[in-house]
């Protein structure tokens, strides 16, 4: 996946809060990259309401 990429939310791998479940099955663009606790790159996705938070990468999917 690449910075500028439409992805949608397929899964939550974690408990996370409302405003986070809500973007579930929504498309977003990529626009960082994040590191994570030493587990791997966090992708930062910005959605039309200009809300941005970051996802594992197996809880994306390209749109």
């Amino acid at each position: 996946m690449q910075i500028g990429e439409k992805v949608r939310v397929r899964r939550l791998r974690e408990k996370v809060s409302d405003p986070v479940i809500a973007k579930l099955g929504k498309i977003g663009t990529i626009r960082d990259f994040k590191m994570v606790d030493g587990s791997g790159v966090g992708l930062l996705v910005e959605f039309e309401d200009r809300f941005a938070t970051w996802f594992f990468e197996d809880e994306l999917e390209s749109a």
